[in-house]
C-alpha cells in the first residue's frame, strides 16, 4: 500500500470488533511512528500503548465515574462558523447510520458514551506531552502539540497499512486523571489525544459513515 493509497483508504472508525491487535504489530507502528518530524527534533511525545486487562481496567473505572469530565489540553467550547457546521454534520451522519432520532436524548447519551469506551477498540495508543514543555513561562507553547499531531496522523497511516481501524479522538481523554491513576502517571503528563486502535466492525451501520471534503479550489491557493 503506497501513501497516497492509505491517505484514501482511512476513515475514523467507531465500531471494532473485540479481536485483540497482536503486540508485535501495534510495536511495529509506533516504533515506525517515532519517525514523525517535530520542531526542532524536539520529539516532544509520549505514548502509551494500552491493552487487555489494563484497558478494560480503565473502561471500567471510567464508566463507573460520576465526575463531570475535563481535558488536559486548552481547546474550543464553541465552534464558529463554517466550522461548526462540518462538526454537526458528522455528528448528524453518524446518529443517521445508528437510526437514532435527533430529539431521542436519551439514546444520543447512550451512544456518546461509546468514545470513552474508545468504541469498544481492544487497544488505545494515547499521546502525551509533558506540561513543562507546554506551557512555558506561563505561557502555552503550541509547537508541542502540533508536533503531536504529526505523529497521531503517522499512526493512522501506518495503522491503516496494517488493515487496522483507527480513530483519533478527544472522547477517551475526557477523564485524565482516571487514566493517570491507572497507568500509574504522574500529573504532569498531559493527555493530548488518544487512538482506539483495532480490527473495524465492517458490519457495524456507523462505519458506513463516509464524511465529506471542502474541494481543493475553496482551500488551497496556488500562487
Amino acid at each position: 500500500m503506497d501513501v497516497i493509497e492509505a491517505v484514501n483508504k482511512r476513515r475514523s472508525i467507531r465500531a471494532f470488533k473485540s479481536d485483540p491487535v497482536p503486540e508485535a504489530i501495534l510495536k511495529r507502528i509506533v516504533e515506525a511512528a517515532l519517525h514523525a518530524p517535530s520542531a526542532s527534533n524536539s520529539q516532544p511525545w509520549e505514548l502509551a500503548v494500552v491493552s487487555g486487562a489494563k484497558m478494560a481496567e480503565i473502561k471500567k473505572a471510567v464508566a463507573e465515574n460520576s465526575g463531570r469530565p475535563s481535558v488536559d489540553m486548552p481547546g474550543a467550547i464553541q465552534y464558529p462558523e463554517p466550522y461548526a457546521s462540518r462538526r454537526a454534520a458528522v455528528m448528524a451522519g453518524a446518529l443517521e447510520k445508528l437510526g437514532i432520532p435527533r430529539e431521542d436524548k436519551e439514546a444520543r447519551a447512550k451512544w456518546g458514551m461509546q468514545g470513552a469506551n474508545v468504541w469498544g477498540a481492544p487497544s488505545c495508543i494515547y499521546i502525551m506531552i509533558d506540561r513543562a514543555f507546554l506551557y512555558v513561562n506561563n505561557e502555552i507553547n503550541i509547537w508541542p502539540a502540533f508536533d503531536c499531531g504529526a505523529i497521531t496522523q503517522t499512526i493512522l497511516l501506518l495503522a491503516t497499512e496494517q488493515g487496522l481501524g483507527t480513530i483519533p479522538a478527544v472522547q477517551p481523554v475526557l477523564y485524565p486523571d482516571i487514566i493517570r491513576e491507572k497507568l500509574n502517571l504522574p500529573a504532569s503528563k498531559l493527555f493530548v489525544v488518544a487512538i482506539p486502535i483495532g480490527y473495524p466492525d465492517r458490519d457495524h451501520p456507523v462505519n458506513e459513515l463516509r464524511t465529506t471534503r471542502e474541494p481543493l479550489d475553496k482551500m488551497v491557493t496556488f500562487y
